[in-house]
């Protein structure tokens, strides 16, 4: 008898934080994402906008570029995303677009999320979650900031 494994959202959420470690690797701001779809992974997205020098190379939407493509469908009404912060309200745009089934999200933003403006930016139907992993979510960002600041006294 074959069994399918379902992952839980902790697990997903890590290996949005390994991409993370990817953009925190390269100089980057280390926010990372996945696009789930039946419990697989079909997206994965870093930031990348000093590498690229791209203000849009955002984790969320190179996530959501690849899982359109992946899918071959703009539609992601059937995904999950997940993603180590709260998604800016550029990023909330593409994902209300998408129609994306359901957001997961590690830390918040107090400064540029989202949800300083409401849950309305994204569509009707998409779920939202909150604070899987976020201490782990959290600290990744408030480390690579205070690094920065060390380097500039």
């Amino acid at each position: 008898m074959n069994t399918i494994e379902v992952f839980s959202d902790d697990h997903f959420m890590k290996l949005a934080l390994l991409e993370a470690q990817k953009a925190e690797d390269s100089g980057e701001v280390p926010i990372g994402a996945i696009i789930v779809s039946n419990n697989t992974v079909i997206a994965k997205g870093y930031n990348q906008v000093e590498m690229l020098r791209d203000v849009s190379a955002h984790a969320e939407i190179i996530a959501l570029t690849s899982a359109s493509s992946y899918l071959g469908n703009k539609y992601l009404n059937k995904c999950t995303l997940y993603v180590t912060m709260e998604p800016c309200i550029m990023c909330a745009g593409a994902l209300k677009w998408s129609q994306i089934g359901r957001i997961v999200y590690g830390t918040g933003d107090e400064k540029n999320g989202f949800m300083r403006y409401g849950k309305e930016l994204l569509h009707p139907k998409t779920r939202l979650e909150y604070g899987v992993l976020h201490e782990t979510c959290s600290q990744i960002v408030s480390q690579f900031f205070a690094k920065k600041r060390a380097l500039k006294s």
